[in-house]
Formats: structure tokens, C-alpha cells, sequence
């Protein structure tokens, strides 16, 4: 090597030590083949706190941890650094105090051009505080993911671009009914129903939380196994420092039982204010009717006064005209009486299905030959304390509306039967808790919308034809059963029929009870002639009947209809005869009744009653045992009757 060549390298060597120098974020120090430190840089010294003087000739193993000597870290870092050309780790290291910093460290091997070993170069930097700071970011993270994991109130759970959800938290899992496992990397759309997917719900919220920066909602959403939940929802969007869109967050609440409070106090509120305004509306028509009654007994005496001394048939024929519109007037004043509450009722404990039974037959007279009436009255009912005639006149009502709904025929049914309010259901009706009567008629008409549904009891509300009818037939079937302590319901909708519900308090004392077994010696014993069903479905002549058979010496049964008679006949073995009217309704009459009963009993004796002629009855396949005997009928004849069927003579 010349002159020139050693001063340029020389000159180098300087301008490399010079920069290794000036470097204090790095500590940059030289080590022997044995570890040796043989050089120290400003970087090393403020890193480490070692001035050279206290360091160079030392091992560069002072610098690991107690725990990296028994595992004999140094030596196996610059074995592997000669090996494979570089050493690269982080750890914690030891400052000359011996307190620790967290480590990036290099380890190069140094080698002649021979390939000889002649050292390492070692470079370290003090990450110290970027290790707390990704220490806090990620206990943070974990503070984060056990807070979202411990909510189960809420559902909490991200979802990517596409909406496909990508964690889930416990309260996701006990919402919706989904382990982690089963629903991460499926798409969030099919916790909506089948509408709000068709509607494409699902890429609207998440277009609507990406551009408004947030979407809310509540609506139903669907569990795991398919039940619905009310869901309060929102979507956040999560973006990057940048403001890149990298997915959502969806948070869902179940508030189902909230909504289901919501609108029971709707209800509440609804039915407060309906009751609120039918007050009114009684107190406004009560006030009409008593000063109506009062023009009407004005007119009503001079009347009177005026018929005493006509002589004119025309004059008389005039006043008898405003003497019958003065009683529809007195009719309307009552009605109206009745909608305020302030007619004055006389109830007694009744049994309601009796009512209802001895009033059968003006009720199936008003519901004319195109409907079919049909009567589902429950065994043991309750009894009822009602004013009787008022209890039947409000029924009629119903009828009669039930009918008007049905121009084109249809089916009308009336129906009883126990029921017992509990305190939630009281809520919504004004009643108190306990044991009441429902009396039901349910129609297959035309129905109603509901605005006209909210206005019905109203007086003078109708929607039929001018001249069709007053619009209080309901106002006073209310006033009846508002009166009586009671609560009316309508359900209906447009071309789904029609059911009026009165809820009538139950009487305890009343209810029907089983007959106790007394003593069989206190009782007037009597020979029976035998058991008699008897089918008629008029009932003030069921109940002549049935009365002629007691004094006959008869057990009687009693069936209103055809399929009542064979139900009694099949369940009932002691029955000897069947007393039947021909003419039935419901569609079977006694013929076909007595042929299906000598089927079910070919001993059963049959007596028919008819008022058509004996010739104009079918009676093939009768077979013998079989009698006729025509209406009206005496108690005499029928004995008769019944003997030759017995004795066949």
C-alpha cells in the first residue's frame, strides 16, 4: 500500500468514527470473537450509562437480565450471528444502575476478506417507550374486549364491508341464540325477517350508517330458532385515522318486553279515554232524554185531553198518529235512558244460559230464514245478577246488528262461558280482578275498520241506510252492561265477521253446583217408566213436553238438535225412547235422526211428532217400533202412544 492509499483509508476510517460518534440514538459498539467489548459509542454510553473507560475489555453479557444468563442467551446470539450472518431480537436489557429498557438489538458478524472471524458489531436501540406504549394499547384492548365480552344486555359485534360479522360477544350469543362459532363469517341479514330482507333492509342500514355516519332503528329480528324479538339497533361506521371505511359496528338491544309495556299502557290509555268520552257523551244523552221525557208527557196529556172530545174520524185518526210517534219517542227516551245509565234496573241472580234458552225462540224469529243461528252454551256457568228483561233486550240487539251484517245470510252464534281476569288483563278493560261471564255473539258478516269500530257505542252512530235504523241499539246494549258492572268488547275487521263480547260479573252464590248425595230415605221414590230423550228445538214446547213425560212416570233427557240427540244417544245407554219432532233445524230432521238411532240402538223405541200429515212423512227403512203422532198433541194421546209402542198392542 502506497502513501496515498494509507492516508485515504486512514482519512475513511476517521470519517466513519466521526459518524458512528455522532449517532446517540443507537449504541454502536465492537466485540471480539469472545464477546469482548473493544469499542464504545456516545449512543452506547447514554443508552447503558457506561463511560468507555468503565466498559471496553468487559463481556457485553452485563447487559442481559439474570434470566438470559441461565439460559445463556449471549453466547447462543453470537453463535447464531456467525452462523447465519445476523442476530436480530428484542428483550429486556440492564442499564448500569440495573434498571431495565426494552431492547432492539443487531448482531452482524465482522470478517476479514479471507473470511476469517475478526468480531461482531453490535448495534442496540432503547425502545423502552414504544414497549408501554404497545403494553397500554394492549392492555387497553383487552380492558375493551372483556368489557364487550361481560355485556349481556347488548349485543355487541363488528362486521366488515360486506356485512359478514367478524366477533360476537356474549350478549350477542344470549340474544340471538348463536355461538361464535356458528356465525362468525356469516352475513348479519339473516337476523332480519324475510320482508325486511325482500325490502333489502339490511344494505340500507349499512349505506345509511357509512353516508350519515350512524343508523338506528327498532323492528323485529329473528333468533336462532326462528322466534321473534323487538330490537333496538344501531350501526356505527369504523373508519381509519385516515378516514377509510374498514367496517361497522352493530349494537342490538332485545326490548321486547318494554314494547310489550308500551302498549299495554296504550291500551290503558286508549280505553281510559274511550271510557272518558263515553261518560261524556251518557251524561250529554241522559241530560237530553230527561228533558225529552218531560215534552213528551206535555204532549202525551193533551193528547189525551184532545182524544176525549174528538168526534171526527179525521181529527181521531190524526191524534192516534201522534199518539204511536209519541210512544217511539218514549221508546228512544228509554234507550237513551239506558246508554247514560240512568234508566233504574232491577237484577236477580240468573242463571244466563237459561235466559238466553228461554229467549231462543225470538231470537232465531229475528234472525230471519237466511241465517243459522247456533247456540255454544258452556256447561256450569257462573250464575249473573242482571235486570232479566234488559239482559234480553240487549242480546236482540246484538242479534239484530249480527243479522243486518249478513244480507246475503250467513252463520250468527252466541256463546257463553267462565272466565277469570287476571290483574294485567284487568288493565285494559276497567275491571277488577276476579271470576266473570263472558256472553258472546260472533257473526260472519261484513265487519267493520276500525275508526268505525271506536264509534259504535256511540248514540245515534250508525253506518246503515237512512231509515234503517236509530244508531242506539249499542248504546244501549253498553248503558245495560256498563250499568250491570260489566265491560263490552268489539273485534272486528273488514270481511272477517263481527264478535261483541259482554263480560259480566260472576255471582259466586249463584254458580251451578253438583247435587249433594243426601239421603236416599228423604226422597219420594217413584216406579220409572223409563228414560225419554227428547228433541225439540223450540223450547216452551220442550218444556211441555218434558213435563208430560214427568206425569208419565218418565226420566227425561232433553236435546235441542239432531247432533246433540245422537251425542246423548252415544254416550247414554238408558235411554228407552226417542220422542222427537220432525221438522228440525240444522240440517237433519227426526226421520233421518230416528234412522242413524235404530242404527246405534235397533231396540230403541221412537216416537215422532209432526204437524204435517202422517202420509207425507218418509218413513221407509223405520222399521217397526216406530210411531207418529200429530200436532198439537195431548197428554192423553201421547200416553197412548206410548203404551203401544211398549206392549205392541
Amino acid at each position: 500500500m502506497n502513501a496515498v492509499s494509507g492516508e485515504r483509508t486512514t482519512s475513511q476510517e476517521r470519517r466513519f468514527q466521526l459518524l458512528v460518534d455522532a449517532v446517540t440514538d443507537y449504541a454502536i459498539y465492537m466485540l471480539d470473537p469472545t464477546g469482548t467489548i473493544v469499542s464504545w459509542n456516545p449512543g452506547a454510553q447514554r443508552f447503558k450509562g457506561y463511560v468507555e473507560s468503565e466498559i471496553i475489555g468487559e463481556h457485553f453479557s452485563r447487559f442481559y437480565t439474570e434470566e438470559d444468563l441461565a439460559t445463556n442467551l449471549p453466547k447462543r446470539a453470537l453463535e447464531t450471528a456467525a452462523r447465519e450472518g445476523k442476530f436480530e431480537a428484542e428483550g429486556w436489557r440492564v442499564r448500569k444502575g440495573g434498571t431495565r429498557f426494552w431492547a432492539h438489538v443487531v448482531i452482524d458478524p465482522i470478517r476479514d476478506p479471507h473470511g476469517n472471524l475478526l468480531g461482531f458489531a453490535k448495534i442496540t436501540r432503547d425502545l423502552t417507550e414504544k414497549k408501554k406504549t404497545e403494553e397500554a394499547l394492549k392492555e387497553s384492548e383487552e380492558r375493551f374486549r372483556l368489557l364487550v365480552q361481560g355485556v349481556t344486555d347488548y349485543s355487541i359485534f363488528m362486521l366488515d364491508l360486506q356485512g359478514l360479522v367478524t366477533n360476537w360477544n356474549a350478549g350477542a350469543q344470549r340474544i340471538k341464540g348463536y355461538a361464535e362459532s356458528e356465525i362468525v363469517g356469516r352475513h348479519f341479514s339473516q337476523f332480519y325477517t324475510e320482508h325486511d330482507r325482500a325490502t333489502g333492509l339490511p344494505e340500507r342500514a349499512l349505506e345509511t350508517a357509512a353516508r350519515e355516519g350512524k343508523f338506528e332503528a327498532e323492528g323485529w329480528r329473528v333468533r336462532k330458532d326462528g322466534t321473534r324479538f323487538w330490537a333496538n339497533v344501531i350501526i356505527d361506521p369504523i373508519r381509519t385515522d385516515r378516514g377509510e371505511l374498514i367496517g361497522f359496528a352493530k349494537i342490538t338491544r332485545d326490548i321486547t318486553e318494554r314494547r310489550k309495556a308500551q302498549e299495554a299502557l296504550e291500551e290503558a290509555q286508549a280505553a281510559l279515554f274511550q271510557a272518558q268520552k263515553m261518560e261524556a257523551v251518557g251524561q250529554l244523552t241522559g241530560g237530553v232524554a230527561h228533558d225529552f221525557n218531560n215534552l213528551l208527557t206535555i204532549i202525551v196529556n193533551n193528547l189525551d185531553l184532545l182524544t176525549r172530545n174528538a168526534h171526527d174520524a179525521r181529527d181521531i185518526k190524526l191524534i192516534e198518529s201522534a199518539q204511536r210517534a209519541a210512544e217511539r219517542g218514549a221508546k228512544l227516551t228509554q234507550q237513551l235512558l239506558a246508554f247514560s245509565r240512568r234508566q233504574p234496573l232491577q237484577p236477580n241472580a240468573h242463571n244466563p244460559n237459561i235466559l238466553i234458552e228461554g229467549f231462543e225462540t225470538v231470537l232465531r224469529r229475528a234472525c230471519g230464514e237466511l241465517i243459522r243461528l247456533q247456540l255454544s252454551l258452556a256447561p256450569r256457568v257462573r250464575w249473573i245478577s242482571v235486570d232479566a228483561p234488559q239482559f234480553e233486550s240487549a242480546l236482540l240487539n246484538l242479534v239484530v246488528n249480527a243479522r243486518d251484517a249478513m244480507p246475503d245470510g250467513g252463520t250468527l252464534k252466541i256463546m257463553t262461558g267462565n272466565v277469570t281476569l287476571e290483574e294485567k288483563d284487568a288493565a285494559t278493560t276497567s275491571l277488577a280482578p276476579g271470576h266473570y261471564v263472558s256472553i258472546a255473539v260472533q257473526d260472519t258478516g261484513t265487519g267493520m275498520a276500525p275508526d268505525v269500530v271506536s264509534r259504535v257505542f256511540e248514540p245515534f252512530f250508525t253506518t246503515k241506510e237512512i231509515g234503517k235504523g236509530t244508531g242506539l241499539g249499542l248504546s244501549q246494549v253498553y248503558g245495560f252492561v256498563t250499568q250491570s258492572g260489566g265491560h263490552i268488547k268489539v273485534d272486528s275487521a273488514p270481511d272477517q265477521g263481527t264478535r261483541v263480547t259482554m263480560l259480566l260479573p260472576a255471582q259466586e252464590s249463584g254458580e251451578d253446583t253438583p247435587e249433594e248425595n243426601g239421603d236416599e230415605t228423604d226422597r219420594p221414590v217413584r216406579d220409572s217408566a223409563g228414560t225419554v230423550l227428547i228433541v225439540e228445538d223450540e223450547p216452551a214446547v220442550r218444556e211441555v213436553a218434558s213435563d208430560i213425560f214427568d206425569s208419565l212416570g218418565y226420566d227425561v233427557v232433553t236435546a235441542s238438535d239432531a247432533n246433540e240427540a245422537l251425542r246423548i244417544l252415544d254416550a247414554n245407554t238408558s235411554i228407552d225412547v226417542l220422542f222427537s219432532d220432525v221438522i228440525m233445524p240444522n240440517g237433519m230432521n227426526g226421520v233421518e235422526l230416528s234412522r242413524k238411532a235404530r242404527e246405534m240402538r235397533p231396540d230403541l223405541r221412537i216416537l215422532l211428532a209432526s204437524g204435517y200429515p202422517m202420509s207425507a212423512l218418509p218413513s221407509e227403512g223405520l222399521g217397526a217400533g216406530v210411531s207418529f203422532i200429530s200436532k198439537p198433541y195431548r197428554w192423553t194421546e201421547l200416553a197412548e202412544k206410548l203404551r203401544v209402542l211398549r206392549t205392541g198392542s
